[in-house]
């Protein structure tokens, strides 16, 4: 298999208002707002290794995996992207879900942290779960495996169209990672996304304050002081 080339430059920079608003949100309050909006987004079967502390949210930058040809020079998985990546950046890594073999360990996590990467997603597994929490950078896989990438897989390409869980994955989208999943937001629909998920956040707390003050939850439910938000979905052209 030959080596696959990077591309020759990253994804486009993010609104930094737009990107603060989506960290004050959670997964479900995103997912929520996908499903209103018809888009897919929400992945399952992805958690969080260690025990965050708060949501991850960032611009994603991808990296495909592939298993090791024996012909020619290889490329160590992720090295590349984490070079050149951006503070805030979050490393998503496509091994089509294999847990058979890790695609991130400790030497990463550390130059990731140095860069001001924001966090990791693996559709797949990772290995030194340890040395990621000790530099405080969150990561998200389906397992935890003590066997080495090297020898076994490599980068088969960065900054190009993935899928993570069978929902496709672009760098440049947003992602959202938290104690109950992992959700992307597709870069065009980034801010109808967070103005909706933003309102059902609101919807919620309010809520959520009814019951605290000793109302009763079906009727909190049910109440028109707390109306469904509905969105208003624009045509694409």
């Amino acid at each position: 298999m030959l080596e696959a080339q990077a591309a020759p430059t990253g994804p486009k920079s993010v609104d930094v208002q737009l990107m603060a608003r989506l960290r004050a949100l959670d997964s479900c309050a995103v997912s929520d707002a996908l499903d209103t909006l018809g888009l897919n987004g929400a992945v399952t079967g992805l958690a969080p290794r260690w025990n965050i502390q708060a949501p991850t949210a960032g611009r994603v930058r991808t990296v495909k995996a592939a298993p090791k040809s024996s012909a020619g020079a290889a490329t160590h998985i992720a090295t590349p992207l984490v070079a050149v990546a951006d503070a805030g950046d979050v490393v998503v890594i496509d091994n089509h879900g294999r847990t058979d073999v890790s695609c991130w360990g400790g030497l990463l996590a550390e130059a990731a942290r140095q860069r001001g990467i924001a966090g990791v997603i693996i559709d797949g597994a990772c290995r030194d779960v340890q040395e990621s929490e000790t530099v405080d950078l969150p990561l998200f896989a389906r397992a935890a495996v003590p066997v080495s990438a090297r020898g076994r897989i490599v980068q088969e390409s960065m900054d190009q169209p993935i899928q993570i869980c069978g929902v496709p994955v672009f760098s440049g989208d947003l992602v959202i990672a938290d104690w109950n999943g992992v959700v992307f937001v597709p870069a065009a629909e980034a801010v109808r996304v967070i103005d909706l998920a933003e309102r059902i956040a609101t919807r919620e707390a309010g809520m959520s304050a009814a019951v605290r003050s000793g109302r009763n939850v079906a009727e909190v439910m049910h109440d028109s002081q707390f109306p469904a938000v509905v969105a208003e979905i624009a045509v694409l052209s």
